[in-house]
């Protein structure tokens, strides 16, 4: 039985005349951060499903009909991931936009009517919300339409008249880096060094002393805080996340069916990230997301007024933190205030939506919460824990509305693969979750009330993963020791038919982030990787979640000097137990790894043969002169302000050390990404081909900071592992 709801759209409008601004005067007259969206229609998706299935494809990120009869959820099986829909039990799965550009979130509406997504066009990092009828009728963009704008999904209200959605300003640099990227053969841009100059006039207004939460002029009021925000990590400075450059977020409330204009709930400018998570029933208060990398905030907001009634740190990773319980006087969230590892908190509220205490519902000892969801009744939560890289989920039940008691039952399934990506629960019980492990594709299963689970019929077998012959490698865990002492996790995957005694060549693989984590999930590019004959060593260097925030702290400031070293020490590690020959080391990465992968072939330059650079920074000072404005606002939190750190980030560049690089190098890049340009590919190139050592480029087109479409997945893959198996001259397996 649903709950008896408030329409939140009529709700913020009678009460605040169709603004839900702050109170201050001044403020309810300003403009906000981003325009309010406007929808645009699109043609219907009526064509059959595309002519070419993949066999060894993925589905992930599920979102049910309110029966959970229906899923719809992301595949790639046409070799781009495009939203899809089937049965909960049955294999008719169908396509409902058929539309090149990737989609990346999807979120089916709790009255049934619309599902809503985020779609990438182009595969550029600028996204758009969609909206379409489970029929695949009445498409629309309801945000992120606009020229050099961009949008993503905030949660629906809980009747599913309206949908909430975050809009960035329009970038005026982001034309820069619409077409292929390449710095003109012309530009001068020298290697950042002692007089290098200041990034230019998009920061002449940048200023103020470091702060540690609280960044630039948001639309609330302020709102004490029960718990006290962590320090950071000793004897290293609180990054400045002060505003970094123009530009702003704004949270809107969107009809879809177009009988309301936009209604605003919150807006910032100079915001580095903001999600609209939930609102309460009544459609009283709003729970907002905000915040830079490791100084994230949950806020509750008086949605008539757009006041802060309560404010909270919350973990990094998964932005959907936390829900209201079914009478709002309670919030469940997934915070790591004043802890190592993230916890699921019970907040109680008050009638006018303050924050009366705060307690620990459930934790786990050196294990992270890292999803948290709790279907729209608020009997039970769902979580899913991160217990060295892979997941244990549990169901745990709530207390009912005005209760204090604490949680109910535990219940804990056998799941059959190693990792959770996505949980969606089901109001009848049970739910779907995305699975990933080391020897399949991602999938969907559902859990029945029972939690027993069973593969979705549409989702791919784990015999389909690769092709018949060479089936994938599961790695093993790796420990070991940084040269000042701290402990470094990893997985270590043997290339088939080595000989265990027999040290082979190998390459050292750095995730992203850095706050990401490397998981016992399948990697098509190690698989490409293997099956040359090469070992793969993916560690975590500090910097990376899942060991605690202290680790994620340990790289601020000048301990990214020692993220570099753990580079190294992690590839004599793998030596010493004999795995590794120590004349054959490679190393590659992507995002921040592939910065780490260059810092390591100019800090290190005499241990590795080669190295494959995937869209990294290779000069902070024109990273941060070329990001998006939120992406700036986000990196200042976590590698130092561009003018105030200048000399800090100048010595961490790698183009600074560029005459020290030794080995070959492969740089691939998309030449959509804004996030970091193409050009800091470019210019490490350049320099390195001055410099008289062996560099490439491979720009992907139509891609973005993420490759997202199949053949161009299938060319990098090659491309990277033709480059380490040239330089590396593995011995083919006997």
């Amino acid at each position: 039985m649903p709950l008896e709801q408030t329409n939140l759209m009529d709700h913020v409008i009678a009460t605040a005349g169709g603004s839900a601004a702050a109170p201050d005067a001044a403020d309810r007259d300003a403009p906000p951060p981003a325009p309010a969206p406007v929808p645009v229609r699109m043609p219907d998706h009526r064509s059959a499903d595309p002519p070419t299935l993949l066999t060894a494809h993925g589905c992930w990120y599920p979102s049910a009909n309110p029966t959970g009869e229906h899923v719809a959820f992301i595949c790639d099986r046409s070799g781009v991931p495009q939203l899809w829909s089937g049965p909960a039990r049955g294999d008719g799965a169908h396509v409902l936009d058929g539309d090149p550009d990737p989609v990346t979130e999807v979120s089916w509406s709790p009255d049934g009517r619309w599902i809503a997504y985020t779609s990438a066009p182009g595969g550029g990092e600028h996204t758009r919300v969609l909206v379409v009828r489970p029929d695949g009728t009445g498409r629309q963009v309801l945000a992120g339409a606009e020229p050099g704008s961009s949008a993503h999904l905030g949660c629906w209200t809980r009747d599913g008249t309206a949908l909430a959605v975050t809009v960035a300003q329009p970038s005026a640099s982001g034309s820069e880096h619409t077409g292929a990227g390449h710095l003109p053969a012309d530009a001068d841009v020298a290697p950042a060094g002692p007089g290098a100059k200041a990034p230019g006039a998009a920061w002449s207004e940048r200023g103020g002393p470091a702060t540690l939460l609280g960044a630039g002029t948001a639309n609330r009021a302020p709102a004490p805080d029960p718990a006290a925000p962590a320090q950071a990590a000793a004897g290293r400075p609180v990054p400045d996340v002060g505003p970094v450059r123009s530009g702003g977020l704004a949270a809107y409330l969107v009809d879809p069916d177009g009988a309301n204009a936009p209604v605003l709930l919150y807006g910032e400018e100079g915001a580095a990230s903001l999600r609209v998570c939930d609102t309460s029933p009544d459609g009283r208060f709003a729970l907002v997301r905000r915040g830079p990398r490791g100084r994230r905030e949950a806020l509750v907001l008086d949605t008539a007024s757009g006041r802060t009634t309560f404010a909270l740190h919350v973990a990094d990773g998964d932005p959907w933190i936390g829900r209201f319980s079914a009478d709002a006087r309670t919030v469940w969230l997934r915070s790591d205030t004043d802890r190592e590892f993230a916890a699921l908190l019970k907040v109680r509220l008050d009638e006018e939506g303050a924050g009366r205490a705060v307690s620990v519902a459930v934790e786990r000892d050196r294990s992270a919460l890292d999803l948290l969801s709790v279907p729209d009744h608020g009997r039970w939560a769902l979580l899913a824990w991160n217990v060295h890289g892979a997941t244990e989920l549990e169901s745990v039940g709530l207390p009912l509305a005005d209760e204090d008691g604490g949680v109910g039952p535990r219940h804990r399934p056998v799941l059959p693969h190693e990792v959770v990506t996505r949980i969606a629960p089901l109001e009848r019980g049970g739910l779907f979750a995305a699975l990933a492990g080391s020897r399949r594709r991602p999938g969907i299963w559902e859990l029945d009330q029972g939690l027993v689970p069973a593969r979705a019929g549409w989702s791919a077998r784990d015999e389909d993963a690769v092709p018949p012959g060479r089936p994938p490698v599961r790695p093993v865990p790796l420990r070991c020791r940084a040269r000042d002492g701290l402990t470094l996790g990893g997985w270590y995957y043997r290339a088939p038919g080595r000989d265990p005694g027999r040290p082979a060549p190998c390459v050292i693989h750095l995730h992203g982030g850095p706050e990401e984590q490397e998981r016992p999930v399948f990697s098509p590019l190690y698989h490409e990787l293997l099956g040359r004959g090469l070992d793969v060593f993916a560690p975590d260097v500090r910097g990376s979640s899942g060991w605690g925030r202290s680790f994620v702290d340990a790289d601020l400031g000048d301990g990214r000097f020692a993220a570099i070293d753990d580079v190294a020490d992690c590839a004599a590690h793998v030596v010493a137990l004999g795995y590794a020959d120590p004349v054959r080391l490679g190393v590659m990465g992507r995002s921040y790894g592939g910065y780490l992968t260059m810092a390591s072939l100019v800090w290190h330059p005499d241990l590795f043969r080669a190295g494959v650079a995937v869209c990294g920074m290779s000069d902070f000072s024109t990273f941060f002169a070329g990001t998006e404005p939120w992406i700036a606002q986000s990196a200042t939190a976590k590698y130092g302000h561009p003018e105030h750190d200048r000399e800090l980030l100048r010595a961490l560049s790698p183009m600074s050390r560029v005459d020290q690089l030794r080995a070959p190098v492969l740089a691939v890049h998309g030449e959509h990404d804004t996030n970091v340009p193409p050009t800091e590919s470019e210019q490490f190139v350049r320099a390195a081909r001055e410099r008289g050592v062996p560099a490439r480029q491979l720009t992907l087109r139509n891609e973005g900071h993420e490759f997202l479409r199949a053949d161009n997945r299938r060319l990098y893959r090659r491309a990277a592992a033709d480059w380490l198996e040239r330089h590396l001259d593995p011995t083919p397996p006997p």
